[in-house]
């Protein structure tokens, strides 16, 4: 887990949800605007100080808005500090209103130094020393495409050498769901007020904004939970909320107390997606495992990890229904393909659970399957299972690009849930989840790293997931504890050894250390 995201809030809003907190600090609470707008513009300066304490120089681009309202006022405040400011405004003063022109006033007062955006090309960042760029453009009240002089205002300071730091949110970026409206600043750090903006923390929220802090801006903790405030959209969670869920075994217990979880998968060409599953699943403490494949399979499987049974589909008198009674929880996917034999499984594993009430946790090919059914027109919505696609899988799922479901991903895992029930999780940088029963419950985990991005790391989270359904947990606990041990494991192996050349199976070691060291 990154440093930063420790410190962050775990409740995560809309950006309307963030207006309603400031308004009810206003009107409600009697903190004025001007007032808000001054303690943002500290907080910044002081953010830039700890990080850049050699800062000399400013450049501050400000729009016509609260946002540059804030950039106004910082720059106010960093003058009379003694730092040199130059202000670069993509709107005249006179149309400046409220306390955005306070702001103004302000920094006028201090002799700062002010250029419209078509006058400032001659402004060279290299020409000071220690010098920060401020983006205080748009905020967050974006829901269209960025043009004209803000996305030429964008293109020079994402173009420029130094350092940058946005005002509340990356201009061009959507704070609701982390989409960039055509082009975004890419900060280096990012510093943000009063509700923690969810769209920071997902899709490609990450790649913008850097590192971000949170103020609340000496909003007291009564207007978060009075009557009338929002109720947070999404709530974030890592390592330290879950590890509740992680009980030391009781000294009399046996395998049998610890589940035994049924992998099904490993095509051939594909056995080392389930061998990984099964390999997670007994280092995420299962009691026992077993595996459903082809049977060419066996020695290679036990030859790694003896200590799994290794059903194979070509052994004589082979019928997978047998060993599926005797499961705690199946995990079906991992390298399964789509041909016949796969389709064979992925019923007799839908059969299994509908007979016998056994959870279900289905991804990779299993999700795949599942698409023709709905394509079908099949009903297939059930309350037993956990679905974990990454983007094309929910693509294939909800009958929609890749780029939809990235657009708005706090929409689609809430439409995967309303189709199919269960617990859904969309993978990716800030996973999701959503509960099928109540939507409205959704969860953001800030755990993970770009290192995930190989092959085997979706095998290795269905392999724990399914060790901990199969241990007890409910779907709900299980989805979120794997996704954020899986995640933090993946942050530990970087610690180890970086995120390049990273591969699913480096995670083990870490995997086995975080089920046995719960956190308080």
């Amino acid at each position: 887990m990154s440093n930063f995201t420790i410190k962050l809030p775990k409740n995560l809003y809309r950006a309307a949800q963030v207006r309603e907190l400031e308004r009810i600090a206003i009107e409600d609470k009697g903190i004025s605007g001007f007032k808000l707008m001054q303690t943002a513009a500290a907080v910044v300066f002081s953010a830039i100080r700890d990080r850049w304490p050699q800062t000399r120089h400013l450049i501050v681009f400000v729009g016509a808005g609260n946002n540059g309202g804030d950039g106004y006022a910082l720059a106010a405040l960093a003058k009379g500090a003694g730092i040199g400011v130059e202000v670069i405004q993509l709107k005249d003063s006179d149309q400046l209103k409220g306390d955005a022109r306070l702001a103004f006033e302000l920094a006028s007062d201090k002799q700062t130094s002010f250029h419209s955006f078509s006058e400032s090309s001659e402004i060279d960042e290299a020409g000071h020393a220690h010098t920060i760029v401020v983006d205080a453009l748009l905020g967050t009240g974006i829901d269209r495409d960025v043009t004209g002089d803000y996305q030429l205002a964008i293109e020079r300071i994402n173009a420029m050498y130094c350092p940058v730091v946005a005002v509340d949110i990356p201009s061009g970026l959507s704070a609701d769901t982390g989409k960039c409206f055509g082009r975004a600043v890419e900060a280096d750090l990012t510093v943000t007020f009063v509700g923690m903006k969810q769209g920071l923390l997902t899709g490609q929220g990450r790649d913008f904004a850097g590192e971000i802090t949170f103020a609340s801006l000496e909003v007291s903790e009564e207007i978060y939970t009075s009557d009338e405030a929002p109720i947070p959209f999404t709530h974030r969670i890592d390592i330290n909320d879950v590890s509740r869920d992680l009980f030391p075994r009781r000294l009399s217990s046996h395998k049998g107390n610890h589940g035994h979880v049924v992998i099904i998968g490993g095509e051939v060409g594909l056995g080392g997606a389930a061998l990984l599953a099964a390999e997670a699943a007994q280092r995420a403490g299962a009691g026992l495992v077993s595996v459903i494949t082809r049977s060419s399979h066996r020695p290679a499987f036990l030859a790694r990890q003896p200590e799994l049974m290794v059903w194979g589909t070509e052994d004589e008198n082979s019928d997978p229904g047998t060993l599926l009674e005797k499961a705690t929880t199946i995990a079906i996917g991992p390298g399964l393909g789509t041909n016949k034999w796969s389709r064979h499984l992925f019923q007799h594993a839908l059969s299994a659970q509908q007979a016998h009430g056994t959870p279900l946790v289905v991804d990779a090919d299993g999700l795949n399957l599942l698409a023709e059914r709905i394509a079908t027109g099949a009903p297939l919505k059930r309350s037993n299972w956990i679905l974990t696609p990454h983007p094309g899988e929910a693509a294939t799922l909800l009958n929609c690009s890749t780029e939809e479901i990235q657009s708005d991903r706090f929409s689609a895992v809430s439409k995967l849930a309303d189709l199919l029930g269960g617990i859904c999780l969309l993978k990716g940088s800030g996973s999701l989840i959503c509960d099928g029963e109540d939507s409205s419950r959704r969860f953001l985990s800030t755990e993970g790293n770009a290192g995930m991005a190989t092959a085997g790391m979706g095998d290795v989270l269905t392999g724990i997931v399914a060790s901990l359904v199969g241990q007890g947990l409910d779907l709900s606990a299980a989805l979120s504890c794997g996704v954020s041990i899986h995640g933090e494991a993946a942050d530990l192996a970087m610690e180890f050894g970086g995120e390049k050349g990273m591969t699913a199976s480096d995670l083990f070691p870490f995997i086995r250390q975080l089920v046995n060291q719960p956190l308080s």
